[in-house]
């Protein structure tokens, strides 16, 4: 398993994503992924299943010191008195003690950032994380966050996949140390798993096409991933790519295949994206 260091945070390079899971499968799900390896578990407030990520976690009988487990804040709850209500009832939902990350969730331009970032530092102070970060951080606003934020910043969790250019936001986290975790890694699956340049590695590699994206994220530096999947079957998969080591040739025809177009996430509270 590839671990990525920043700022005293050892970040597993593949988690899994709990997004639209809920209930008892989500628990199952959660266990059966700490079984079959995985050391990195992803929530938010606003999945609506953290109780069942943390009865996941306990059901697992897993050493919880031996997990990194994440969740976030929504933003419309970044205001400080907010950030700081949500933040405890997560902890307090997962019930698992604190948590090894906070982030807030996406940006907010109606509530001035030193505020938010103040109030996420506080979190750290409070006993409620261990580290903290944030998500769908454009690259401008990113720096501006780290610079101000006493503890370090240690993630920023953007959509990344091979149909989409993040070279703007690769560049931040790596001149601050950050790692950047990739949600919707494979690009939800689909068009993506069909492209040539991806289809003819995994037939060189004998593997599947999902795997050689997952490779091709944890071949970068400074960058993890969080795949999505409610199938058990999978998660196996998905987490057996650390070996696969593709060429340069290989990625750099998965490159090609970006662009600043490939943006599959993109709600109408989302701030002004980086084009590259």
């Amino acid at each position: 398993m590839k671990i990525i260091e920043a700022h005293g945070a050892s970040i597993p390079a593949i988690g899994l994503g709990t997004y639209t899971l809920k209930d008892e499968e989500c628990s199952r799900l959660v266990a059966k992924a700490i079984e079959v390896g995985y050391r990195h578990l992803d929530t938010a407030k606003m999945y609506e299943n953290e109780k069942a990520v943390g009865k996941g976690v306990r059901q697992s009988g897993h050493d919880r010191s031996e997990l990194f487990v994440t969740t976030k804040v929504w933003w419309t709850d970044i205001g400080r008195d907010d950030l700081l209500a949500s933040a405890r009832r997560s902890v307090e939902d997962l019930d698992i003690g604190p948590v090894d990350l906070m982030l807030i969730h996406w940006p907010n331009p109606d509530i001035a950032l030193e505020e938010s970032i103040d109030a996420l530092n506080e979190t750290i102070s409070e006993g409620l994380a261990k580290h903290i970060g944030v998500a769908n951080f454009p690259n401008a606003l990113f720096r501006e966050a780290a610079a101000m934020s006493a503890n370090p910043l240690v993630c920023n969790q953007v959509e990344y996949h091979p149909f989409l250019s993040q070279n703007s936001v690769l560049e931040a986290c790596r001149d601050n140390d950050a790692a950047l975790v990739a949600y919707s890694p494979i690009g939800r699956g689909g068009e993506l798993l069909s492209k040539a340049p991806i289809v003819e590695a995994a037939e060189a590699h004998g593997t599947s096409p999902a795997q050689i994206v997952l490779a091709w994220h944890v071949s970068q530096k400074n960058v993890g991933a969080i795949p999505r999947t409610s199938n058990p079957d999978r998660l196996a998969e998905n987490i057996a790519v650390f070996d696969i080591e593709l060429t340069e040739a290989q990625k750099a025809a998965i490159a090609t295949l970006a662009s600043p177009q490939g943006r599959m996430v993109d709600p109408s509270f989302a701030p002004i994206w980086d084009r590259d």
